[in-house]
């Protein structure tokens, strides 16, 4: 046995170090590559790194996909049956199968087979075959804590012809999970025929999903090389806060994808769009809402800014905490932030512990527990103002975020320190005082604030003033891409010569996203036009921007933005057919139908226009907006009464509604109804006292009464104020 033994260590060291002549030297470069992108698999990592591969063996990376059998089933097939939301399940084995019958609320039943396990703690999903290239993820889900089926998102009765049912486009393995628990994925999508032919190196997480292709990395350490190689040479190095962001961001951030397939260690906003911190997926302090993935929160902390990484606290290989208590952060902070002093609470109680004031938490998937990485300190004095959670009532649910800001003054005074929450707020408020938009204007530009935090704070502003056309100016030469990005969205209203400009000027930037955002400002804009800019950015930004919406068009979203793509291009036929396709993924993204009909009406075909209206007011019957584009296109088929009819809806749902009401008094003037005219307009005027459109309109109005007086009063007004700008 020794023997043995000694024979498979001598194979393996003689794997790493057996090394030809000089003579025979081939650089690692010029090789031709025997694998599939030169992805090797563990088995070849292993042999010269054991330590580290027995480390991430068992790890949530390496069980993040696997097959289902004996072995990586959790969940118990013991005939169990259940009903969950009024989905019954029967789960059982059949010989080496696990299978799962459903029978749904509507009365459909039908057998799975489960063929992989997805993760495994604290919950395990599992994922089923379909057709066209489709892998699906059963919304029962198995509870690894509590050991029991669940629904992550309880108390919905899905429809299963809803998008959000498991059978459908929400929760797709090929578009929702793939890429980030199989390494070396390509999603394959096929835009044409809706379907996948998805493929992967290795099932799961393995070591070239973070370190990229072994294979010239595995022939270098085989071979005689030159002195200046290191020992990373041919493989992504991991040191660095910059290169580990880029290794660890693609999978941990809620993001957008611009290239069809992740390349691990490339710069992430050559890949990657990062989600903002818009209230609609966090608070609007900037704290975890939505599930986030930690990247966005993690770049809006200190901690960040001061050069830590994700492996100061996380091993990088079993991914466990490097320690469970205070310990932890006692790394870098003096030991006088673990006293009584510091955080006014028992030691060793929950309340001491850095991590339930500085990094709270919430729970995802149903079961799955997971901390905000802002580092944040409470602040329940915002949570006063503006209704935004704190540590301090999180835990002392018994008292008010009054309660927890007069105790936060007790014991460390009156003055907080500098945070750009503060600011961020001021971009929510609904009436900002001048005060107010001035602080913005410097915030968005302050290099001290997180840059997620600033391009937050642009996608926000209401650019309405000369000052802050140019805070968003400046911030097109942040030095932030993301910034860049979110300025250069400000623009799209512009005039076309504008957006010209400015465009031309970001098609030559460093950065992929930021030359797609420039790219996006010369949409609709006529070919002959584009010509005055430089052919060869042009076509790269276009290709690029192209890239991105065919990648995407998977998700029902996507699908959408590419039909938009097309219809300001005037494609209207292939505009159509991508909002076609992106209804059959959900019907329920009611923007489609908007941007249907338009294009059907752009086309002459108003009946069609009409039924895309009418089946949007079906799904949503207080639409004002469905009432008012119905309003429009009964008026172009000449139908003024149902047109007269839809503009009144219009307002009454919406009483904000000042095209709706601009249009009916506009068609009460061509019709000599003065009175309802002067009315109508006035109401308009009331909410939007400065259009000089409704103005004019008055005037006209008041000048067919014979009120002279009043319409030239308006005229002279209107004229002055074009003199003026």
């Amino acid at each position: 046995m020794r023997i043995y033994l000694w024979m498979i260590c001598l194979v393996v060291l003689s794997s790493c170090n057996s090394k030809p002549k000089q003579s025979d030297y081939v650089a690692a470069s010029d090789i031709t590559l025997q694998h599939e992108d030169g992805y090797v698999g563990d088995s070849q990592c292993m042999a010269c790194h054991k330590g580290v591969y027995d480390t991430w063996k068992g790890s949530d990376h390496d069980l993040a996909m696997q097959v289902a059998n004996e072995q990586t089933v959790l969940g118990d097939f013991n005939n169990v049956e259940t009903t969950i939301d009024g989905v019954s399940y029967t789960f059982k084995k059949e010989g080496e199968a696990f299978k799962v019958y459903i029978k749904e609320i509507d009365g459909s039943e039908k057998e799975y087979t489960i063929n992989y396990t997805f993760g495994v703690s604290p919950l395990q999903q599992y994922l089923i075959d379909f057709d066209n290239g489709r892998k699906q993820v059963l919304r029962v889900t198995w509870d690894d804590v509590k050991k029991r089926w669940y629904h992550q998102y309880p108390g919905d009765e899905l429809d299963p012809h809803d998008w959000l049912h498991w059978t459908e486009s929400a929760q797709n393995w090929n578009t929702m999970c793939a890429e980030c628990h199989s390494t070396n994925l390509k999603k394959n999508y096929d835009v044409e025929a809706d379907a996948f032919n998805t493929t992967y190196s290795v099932i799961n997480v393995s070591c070239e999903s973070c370190h990229g292709p072994a294979e010239r990395h595995v022939y270098w350490a085989q071979h005689i090389q030159d002195s200046t190689h290191v020992a990373n040479t041919y493989i992504i190095p991991g040191k660095g806060q910059f290169s580990q962001m880029n290794m660890c961001a693609p999978c941990h951030s809620r993001r957008t994808k611009l290239t069809q397939n992740l390349v691990p260690g490339k710069h992430f906003e050559d890949q990657y769009m990062l989600q903002d911190i818009s209230d609609d997926f966090y608070h609007k302090d900037g704290q975890i809402d939505e599930e986030d993935y930690v990247y966005g929160s993690f770049l809006q902390s200190k901690m960040y800014h001061e050069g830590v990484t994700c492996t100061d606290c996380h091993d990088p290989h079993s991914l466990q905490l490097k320690a469970q208590d205070n310990t932890l952060c006692l790394q870098c902070h003096a030991p006088t932030y673990n006293t009584v002093e510091h955080h006014y609470h028992t030691p060793g109680t929950e309340g001491s512990q850095c991590i339930n004031c500085h990094m709270t938490g919430t729970h995802y998937m149903g079961n799955d527990f997971r901390r905000d990485h802002s580092f944040r300190v409470p602040r329940p004095d915002q949570s006063v103002a503006y209704g935004t959670p704190n540590a301090c009532t999180g835990c002392h649910d018994d008292k008010t975020d009054t309660w927890a800001a007069n105790q936060v003054v007790s014991w460390y005074g009156p003055v907080r320190a500098d945070h750009f929450s503060d600011d961020l707020l001021l971009t929510y408020k609904n009436n900002p005082t001048v005060h107010d938009l001035s602080k913005v204007n410097q915030f968005v530009n302050n290099l001290n604030y997180p840059a997620i935090a600033r391009a937050t704070g642009i996608d926000n502003m209401n650019v309405a003033t000369a000052e802050q056309v140019e805070a968003v100016l400046k911030s097109l030469t942040d030095p932030s891409p993301l910034v860049r990005y979110h300025a250069l969205q400000k623009f799209r209203t512009m005039n076309p010569q504008d957006r010209m400009s400015v465009a031309s000027e970001h098609l030559k930037d460093t950065t992929k996203l930021v030359r797609i955002g420039a790219m996006q400002l010369l949409a609709g804009i006529e070919v002959e036009a584009l010509n005055a800019i430089n052919q060869s950015t042009l076509n790269t930004g276009r290709q690029e921007l192209e890239t991105m919406l065919f990648t995407n068009a998977d998700f029902s979203n996507g699908r959408m933005q590419l039909g938009d793509y097309f219809l300001q291009n005037n494609d209207y036929d292939n505009a159509i057919k991508h909002y076609n396709i992106t209804l059959k993924k959900d019907s329920l993204l009611l923007p489609v139908y908007s941007n249907l009909a338009t294009t059907y009406s752009l086309k002459g075909e108003s009946e069609k226009a009409l039924q895309v209206l009418n089946i949007w007011l079906k799904k949503e019957p207080k639409s004002g907006r469905a009432y008012y584009l119905r309003a429009l296109l009964h008026f172009e088929m000449k139908q003024n009464e149902a047109a007269v009819s839809d503009l009144k809806m219009a307002i009454k749902l919406n009483p904000q509604d000042t095209r709706a009401m601009y249009n009916l008094a506009t068609y009460y003037y061509q019709n000599q109804q003065w009175k309802a005219a002067e009315e109508t307009i006035n109401a308009a005027i009331q909410l939007i006292p400065d259009s000089p459109d409704y103005k004019y309109l008055l005037a006209l109005i008041y000048q067919n009464q014979g009120k002279i007086e009043q319409s030239a009063r308006i005229m002279q007004a209107l004229q002055a104020q074009r003199t003026n700008t």
